[in-house]
This record gives structure tokens, sequence and C-alpha cells, in this order.
């Protein structure tokens, strides 16, 4: 199981780095570069103020769907942990790394591992729900490359489509025959179901989770806007919006590089398919990633704020010191008599103590 998991990430990072190759063997260094150089001030301030949004919308999000489950979150903590999580997946390969954390850090200080996982799991895919609906709907009625591929391909997208609704079919209604059995993964898929009517589609928290989810994908794409500006881009929302949620919806597939790889191939695709500059699509794509990491950037100074706290809660260990134990004082102890021998008459002899003057007993005093 573990060396399976570890052939996946491997295969993961390796894609996404495979995509980052091909893109520079087509196009060159030239068009990442300028996407560092077309950044001013002016941009980064955005990204600052707009990732500050989206991620308040997004936190708030994530405290909806956990207290519906039974779990306390804070705003404030909220906010915190999501920035910590956005700085890691834009820093470490694979781009969930962070979002893992903030579940298992929730989880183990409310308690409750698995619930706090299950929280963070439905508020990331009622983002993705989010996304897919409304990129579908752009896509399919606003002029685009896609819309012309679609449209060149109708046999082949109606059968896939038909195709998908069926797959969507045979897993609800699997799920609901294998949430009446009584094993133990029939119990998993009664307790998810309850937890997503809950969570996502109860009267109370749906709308606020929608609100939120729409509020943020606006956010993504007014970054996207501002990198597209930066670049020199001057064409309108209208014509860029399928192309930015095409670019979005890529960012989702699980083969990137800390959300490098198929975000710059599709952007440069989409551009290029479109009548546009591909090289300037790629140009746009790396300003928005280097966007979406000073966005991101408040998370490092928050990562680093806990670990200075954790190190500081640590005791101290001290060098051992040898102890000597205490020698206990001899006992004092009597004199002992010393014994003069003394001249006498008859062979008698007297003890007769130093210091002391012996008492006559007939014969020659000491």
């Amino acid at each position: 199981m573990d060396v399976t998991r570890s052939i996946w990430t491997w295969l993961k990072l390796l894609g996404g780095a495979g995509i980052l190759a091909l893109v520079l063997w087509r196009f060159g260094t030239g068009a990442f570069l300028d996407g560092l150089r077309v950044l001013d001030t002016g941009a980064l301030v955005a990204a600052l103020g707009i990732g500050a949004a989206t991620t308040v919308l997004t936190a708030w999000r994530w405290c909806v769907v956990a207290r519906a489950l039974g779990m306390r979150l804070s705003l404030k903590d909220a906010t915190a942990d999501y920035y910590q999580a956005l700085f890691l997946n834009a820093a470490l390969p694979g781009g969930i790394l962070g979002d893992v954390g903030r579940a298992v850090r929730h989880g183990r200080d409310s308690g409750d591992l698995g619930r706090g996982v299950r929280a963070v799991v439905l508020e990331r895919i009622a983002g993705q729900v989010v996304l897919l609906v409304v990129g579908a709907a752009v896509l399919v009625s606003v002029p685009s490359p896609v819309l012309t591929l679609m449209k060149g391909n109708a046999a082949r997208v109606a059968a896939v489509s038909v195709g998908v609704a069926l797959a969507g079919v045979l897993i609800v209604a699997g799920l609901r025959r294998l949430r009446r059995g009584r094993s133990r993964a029939a119990g998993a898929a009664r307790t998810g179901m309850a937890e997503i009517r809950v969570g996502l589609l109860s009267r109370r928290n749906g709308p606020a989770v929608l609100l939120a989810s729409a509020a943020a994908l606006a956010g993504h794409l007014a970054m996207f806007m501002v990198a597209a500006r930066a670049a020199g881009s001057t064409a309108s929302l209208l014509e860029l919006a399928p192309l930015l949620l095409l670019a979005l919806l890529a960012m989702g597939l699980p083969v990137n590089v800390g959300g490098w790889g198929p975000r710059e191939g599709i952007m440069a695709w989409a551009f290029g398919a479109a009548g546009l500059s591909a090289a300037q699509g790629l140009t746009i794509a790396v300003a928005y990633g280097i966007l979406a990491f000073v966005a991101a950037a408040p998370g490092a100074v928050i990562l680093l704020l806990r670990l200075v706290e954790r190190l500081a809660e640590q005791p101290v260990a001290l060098p051992a010191v040898p102890v000597t134990p205490p020698v206990s004082p001899a006992p004092a102890m009597a004199p002992l008599p010393v014994i003069v021998p003394l001249a006498a008459d008859r062979g008698r002899r007297v003890p007769v103590r130093v210091g002391a003057r012996p008492a006559y007993s007939g014969g020659v005093a000491a």
C-alpha cells in the first residue's frame, strides 16, 4: 500500500515536470522570464489584496462545513491555517500537502481526526464542484477554442457526456444500495452521505457554501486578469473567461509540481488556438503562478511564528551534574585508658589515667 502510494506520488511529480519540460522545449525560457519581468509593485499589492479576500472567504467556507459536522473552528484560526496551507501547497510538490496538514491539525485539536479530514475534503469538493459547473457553463456557451473543438467532435462529446451521466447514476445507485447494509463500508457510506447533506446541501449551510465558493472563484479570475493586464493583454474578460477557467480546471489535475505544469501547458495551447499569442498565454500563466505565491506569502510568516512558539514551549534540557553523596562524620569515641606500670611491693600494678593523680596504694607515687 505504501509502495503504491509512493509510486503514484512520484508519477504525479514526474508528469508535472514533464509538462514543464515540454513547454520549455517548445517556447524556450523567454516566456518564463517575461512572466517575472512584467510584474510591478502594483500587481504584487493587488495580488496580496485579492489573496486576502479569497483566503478569508474559503476559510469561512471551511468554518461553515466544520461547524455543520459538529466541530469548533473560529474564523481567525481557520484563516491562519488556510494561509499556511496555501503557502505549503505552493512551496511543496504535489499541491495538497498544506491541505493535508490543516486537516490533521484541526482533527487532532478537536479530538476527532477522521471528522477533521472529512471537513476539509468536503470544503475542497464544494469549491471544485462550483468551478466545474461554472466552467462547463462558460465553455459551452461562450466562443472559445474548447467550444470549437466540441462542435467539431459533437458525436464523441455526446458519447462522453452520456457515459459520464450513466457513471454518475450508477455511483449514486451503488451508494444507496451500499448504505443499507451492515458492513463497515456501509457504515462509512451512511456517514459520508449524511455529512454531505448536512455540510453542503442543507438549507442552512448550502447557500453560505455556494456564496463563498462563487466569490472565491471570482477572486481567482480577478488575479488572472491582473496577470493578463501585466503581460500586456488587452482582451476583455468575456474573451479571456473561457481560457482562464480552463486554466483553473487544469490546476485541479493531480499531475503538477507545486501547481506548475498543466496550467502553463493549457494556457499556451488555449491562447494559441484562440488566435492570440501562445507565448503570451504562457507568460500570463507564469505571472499568475508568481502572483499566487505572493498572495500565499503571509502563510510563511504564520508558519515561522508557530515554529518559534513551539520551540519556546519545549523544555530546555540541562546537562546532568554528578551528585556526590554526603560523607557521614566519624562517630565520637571516648579516650582509651593508658596503663602505666608502677613499681609496687608484692607485684601489684595500679592503672593510672594520663593527666589524673593516682590514689596512694601503698607503693611509690607516679
